[in-house]
C-alpha cells in the first residue's frame, strides 16, 4: 500500500504541547475537508485500571479529528509516567512494536492524511532497542518539532534537529509553545531567529498560552482559530498528495 501523506510532531522534550499542536492541526485540516487520521502510538501515564486504561493525549486528539477508530488511535497504553520501556519493564509488559505497525496501516486505509504525535522526544526508548526516532523512520513521515521558547531552547532544538538530520529526517519545521503574545523577553525574542539562522529550518509560528485550552479536560477553546491564525499550515503540508479536490481549500 502507498503511504499516506502524514507527519510526525516530535518534542525537544516532554510536556512541550505536541498534542496540542497535533489536535490544532487536526482541527484546522478538518474543517478544510480533510479527512485527519490521529495517532498516539504509545501512552505512558494512562488512567484507569487494566485493560481500560485511557490516554487523556489519546481522547483529546480523537475528539480534534473526529476519528472512528479509536481502537487505532493508541495501541499501546502503559499506566508508569515515565519512559515506555521502563513503564512496560515495571508493569511487566511487552511492547509490540508490530502491533504499532499495524494500527498505523490500518489506519492509513480510512483517511487522506495521518497525524502522529510521538511520546517524548526522539531518542525515547520504545524498548531498549527501539526509539521513537525508529517509529519515524518506519512511519516514512516529515517531522514537525514543537519546542518551548525559554533559557536553553535553543541547544534542546538544536540537538533535536541534528538528531533528525542524521537520521535523514525531513523538517518541515518548528513550533513554539506557550510564546507570550506581547512582552516578550530577549530570550523569546531571538530564540527563533537563532534557531532559523543556524540550521536553515523554517518558524512555522507559536502558539501562545490559551486558558481556555486543557487536554485533561478535553477543553479546546480557541484552539482552531488561534492555530490557523499563528501556524504556517501550508509549510507543514507541503508537497502532501490530499484528493485533488481539496487542492483549493489547502492552497
Amino acid at each position: 500500500m502507498q503511504n499516506k501523506p502524514g507527519v510526525f510532531i516530535t518534542g525537544t522534550d516532554t510536556g512541550v504541547g505536541k498534542t496540542i499542536v497535533s489536535a490544532g492541526l487536526a482541527m484546522v485540516l478538518r474543517e478544510r475537508g480533510v479527512r485527519v487520521g490521529v495517532m498516539k502510538p504509545v501512552a505512558t501515564g494512562c488512567l484507569g485500571e487494566e485493560p481500560n486504561l485511557v490516554s487523556s493525549d489519546a481522547v483529546y486528539l480523537m475528539e480534534a479529528s473526529g476519528c472512528e477508530y479509536p481502537s487505532l488511535i493508541n495501541p499501546v497504553r502503559l499506566k508508569t509516567p515515565m519512559a515506555p520501556s521502563v513503564a512496560a519493564s515495571i508493569e511487566r509488559k511487552e511492547i509490540s512494536i508490530q502491533k504499532i505497525k499495524d494500527a498505523y496501516h490500518e489506519m492509513q486505509k480510512h483517511y487522506d492524511f495521518i497525524i502522529v504525535e510521538g511520546v517524548g522526544g526522539l531518542m525515547v526508548p520504545i524498548t531498549n532497542d527501539y526509539f521513537v526516532s525508529h517509529l519515524i523512520r518506519d512511519f516514512k513521515l516529515p517531522v514537525v518539532i514543537v519546542a518551548r521558547n525559554v533559557l536553553g531552547a535553543i541547544n534542546h532544538t538544536l540537538l533535536t534537529i541534528d538528531a533528525a538530520i542524521i537520521r535523514g529526517f525531513e523538517i518541515r519545521g518548528v513550533i513554539f509553545n506557550r510564546v507570550p503574545q506581547v512582552n516578550l523577553s530577549m530570550i523569546e525574542t531571538t530564540n527563533p531567529k537563532v534557531i532559523h539562522d543556524v540550521t536553515g529550518i523554517p518558524i512555522l509560528g507559536s502558539l501562545p498560552p490559551m486558558d481556555d485550552v486543557d487536554v485533561d479536560t478535553c477543553q479546546f477553546g480557541k484552539l482552531k482559530q488561534v492555530f490557523q491564525e499563528r501556524i504556517r499550515v501550508d509549510k507543514i503540508l507541503f508537497n502532501a498528495r490530499l484528493d485533488e479536490t481539496l487542492a483549493p481549500s489547502l492552497g
